[in-house]
This record gives structure tokens, C-alpha cells and sequence, in this order.
């Protein structure tokens, strides 16, 4: 199952196109070429899906998501909490080939 976690826009470089954003912790670039420039703001809440940002989301449904994701971690042992967070944005990847 391919589940995207809701990452926060923390700094934008137009000139690159480049979002880093933070998804529970975990800082990592995204990129905006699928956005329109103006679409996305530092403070922002975005899904992700293989490193490009897809879409902004309501903070306050992202912030309930976030809450789920949490409960959900907690019952994980380290390892895959670190798989889960890592690899949220490159589910499509998986099984190709």
C-alpha cells in the first residue's frame, strides 16, 4: 500500500524548482515543477509522491494525519519507523520491473 504522510514546506528555491520540506522529522527535497510557482509557500502542507510534490493540503487535515501516522508508528519497532518515513514518497517504485 503507497500511503503519502503529509511533509511541511520549510524553505523554497524558485530559481531550482526545489521545496525542502520536513515530513515528521525528516528533512529531504521535492520538487515543484508539477506545481505552479505561486501554488506553494514556505509554512505550506504538501503531499508527495516520488519526490515531486503533487498537491497542498488544509493544515488542519494535515495535522490529523499526521496524529494517525503517529499511532501508527508508535506500534512499529525502530527499524520500520525509519523505513516508513524514509521511503513514504517512493512507493511507485516498488514492484515495477
Amino acid at each position: 500500500m503507497c500511503l503519502s504522510i503529509p511533509s511541511k514546506v520549510i524553505k523554497i528555491d524558485k530559481e531550482s524548482e526545489i521545496a525542502i520540506v520536513d515530513t515528521m522529522g525528516v528533512q529531504r527535497e521535492a520538487s515543484l515543477m508539477m506545481m505552479s510557482q505561486d501554488d506553494i509557500k514556505v509554512g505550506d502542507y504538501v503531499l508527495l509522491h516520488i519526490g515531486f510534490v503533487m498537491n497542498k493540503i488544509d493544515e488542519k487535515e494535515a495535522l490529523l494525519s499526521i496524529a494517525t501516522y503517529q499511532e501508527i508508528l508508535q506500534k512499529m519497532d525502530e527499524e520500520e519507523r525509519k523505513r516508513a518515513i524514509l521511503e513514504d514518497d517512493e512507493c511507485a517504485n516498488r514492484g515495477i520491473g
